[in-house]
């Protein structure tokens, strides 16, 4: 699920690298304010991406069968903290020599897939929780045409069955996309987000 020619290592950190500038914007009152993930406040959306970090750190060196390495934290008092950790960690593991050779092992999915496909999930899973974080906030992303081209190649391959979008997966349904999306916009709403609920405001 990436392509061709791009070096899938260096979009990720640089998704990751916003998600980050995004999640520490956050001020004590906004943790608990709701974010595009329904039923999710900002909290629980950041522990999320810890977590997921952390098991894809663990699928990079061989261990992501291990769940307990894909859960939430319990400690999340401080919470751009822990993120800014789990981005350290991962990060890290993707940058070792062979990572995207390796099979990661994704017990989301029940099977494991070639690294460079599983740093192409990783990717488009941060460039889509970045412009969560970011539209909690009421601030947008900041993502180069560049990536954001390949973000939308990459949303356009995720599969649209219903039987894996919804409650307890990682996008929703699709959207309907409108002929003047650019492609962020257009990404997201493949990937079930409405972007049109989420306008940017001055904080």
């Amino acid at each position: 699920m990436t392509a061709t020619g791009t070096d899938i290592v260096e979009l990720d950190r640089i998704a990751v690298y916003e998600a980050l500038r995004v999640v520490e914007l956050a001020q004590e009152e906004d943790w608990e304010r709701d974010t595009p993930c329904a039923g999710w406040n900002l909290r629980r959306l950041v522990a999320h991406m810890a977590a997921q970090h952390h098991g894809f750190a663990a699928a990079a060196r061989g261990a992501g069968q291990d769940r307990a390495y894909w859960r939430e934290p319990e400690d999340m008092g401080a919470p751009a903290r822990t993120h800014r950790a789990a981005a350290t960690a991962v990060l890290a593991a993707f940058a070792e020599l062979g990572a995207t050779e390796r099979e990661f092992a994704l017990p989301e999915l029940g099977l494991s897939v070639p690294g460079r496909t599983a740093i192409g999930f990783h990717f488009i899973d941060y460039v889509v929780h970045a412009w969560d974080v970011a539209a909690t906030l009421g601030t947008a992303p900041d993502l180069s045409e560049d990536v954001l081209d390949i973000a939308l190649v990459v949303a356009r391959l995720v599969p649209t069955d219903p039987a894996g979008r919804g409650p307890g997966f990682a996008f929703a349904p699709p959207l309907d996309v409108p002929p003047d999306a650019g492609p962020l916009d257009e990404a997201l709403r493949l990937l079930g987000r409405a972007p049109e609920h989420w306008p940017t405001k001055s904080r």
